[in-house]
């Protein structure tokens, strides 16, 4: 009878102790710098310059939105700071061969835009490149 209680408490005793090493749910991650947002004035004239803005800083590290409101030319960048810097979010925005604020596009990024897109282009009086 004795053997009988002790292999019952045994089996009690391991059954139960599984509980104890349950999953616990893992530690939440400590979140990184919060998004920061940069407006960038650029040279974009039309809804093919928007489209072809947005697509190429959605390929920029660090980039979480890009939106550019073409009526004012804005382009507003909501980026993470331990990725990117607005240094590098302009000199990308001359690589697509817009204006970024003062910098001047650059050259073959700019002669490759379509006409439409381009600051010379007769649609688009008083501004040249």
């Amino acid at each position: 009878m004795n053997t009988l209680k002790s292999v019952l408490l045994s089996a009690f005793v391991l059954l139960f102790s599984q509980f104890g090493y349950a999953q616990k749910a893992p530690a939440a991650k400590a979140k990184g710098p919060a998004t920061e947002q940069l407006q960038v004035k650029t040279s974009a004239v039309c809804d093919m310059c928007k489209a072809r803005l947005e697509k190429a800083m959605a390929y920029e590290k660090g980039v979480q939105e890009a939106h550019l409101d073409v009526a004012s030319q804005v382009l507003t960048v909501a980026y993470r700071p331990d990725k990117t810097t607005p240094d590098a979010l302009r000199t990308a925005v001359q690589r697509t061969g817009y204006d970024a604020d003062t910098q001047v596009a650059e050259p073959r990024a700019y002669d490759r835009l379509p006409d439409c897109c381009k600051k010379t282009n007769s649609v688009h009086p008083g501004t040249g490149h």
